[in-house]
């Protein structure tokens, strides 16, 4: 004859099993996470297309401004493709598009002006586009990366110093994951934004921050 009494005591103790197995799967995971290391070797990196992680990034600009100081500027919305190549970084290329529209001072006066007619006018070129077109190893994680830039219309050479941050897959989302550092410098005057000079400067100092995943 059926036990009423039992019934309680099952859900109990599947309630307990289900709560032993969650943190089970929890401890698993937080303890994927505090020990995760990466790889510096290129080698490891399996070759293919990689996109921007669209969570963790950063670009900015940042400017002289009246000899105080440098004064940062950031882009919110940012895509960039990275086809690996086996061979490393020597053979494999980057492009990028920096929505303009999605410059951000923290001034949001300071955003109508620098986004208006007499700076990036974003109503006529919307995108900030660079194309890496050679790279140049100046230390086993580190190199010269050289590509096309364009801004406001015009395309002109710039260089970046980039550091390859290293390689694994993220322990979270199990993606395969590259991380990126890079920065470098090129005269606004060149792409036709003078305006402002020399109370802005003219040397515009990039910083990036990349994270590319598998996909």
């Amino acid at each position: 004859m059926h036990d009423s009494r039992l019934l309680p005591r099952f859900r109990a103790f599947r309630v307990g099993l289900l709560t032993v197995f969650a943190l089970s799967i929890s401890a698993c995971t937080a303890l994927s996470v505090v020990t995760h290391s990466v790889s510096p070797d290129e080698a490891s990196v399996p070759a293919g297309r990689y996109q921007l992680d669209p969570h963790h990034w950063n670009v900015s600009f940042d400017v002289d401004h009246f000899k105080y100081s440098r004064f940062v500027m950031r882009f919110d919305k940012t895509t960039a493709q990275l086809n690996w190549d086996a061979a490393g970084m020597e053979k494999s290329t980057v492009t990028a598009d920096i929505d303009a529209t999605s410059l951000d001072t923290n001034v949001p006066i300071l955003d109508k002006m620098v986004k208006g007619t007499d700076m990036l006018d974003v109503e006529r070129f919307p995108t900030i586009h660079f194309a890496s077109t050679a790279f140049k190893r100046t230390a086993d994680d580190k190199g010269e990366l050289t590509g096309d830039l364009t801004i406001h219309g015009t395309t002109r050479p710039v260089t970046l110093m980039v550091t390859f941050k290293g390689h694994a897959p993220n322990p979270l989302t199990k993606q395969q994951t590259l991380g990126f550092s890079a920065d470098g410098h090129f005269s606004r005057a060149q792409f036709g934004l003078s305006t402002w000079y020399p109370a802005v400067g003219d040397d515009v100092h990039v910083a990036i921050q990349a994270e590319f995943v598998a996909g």
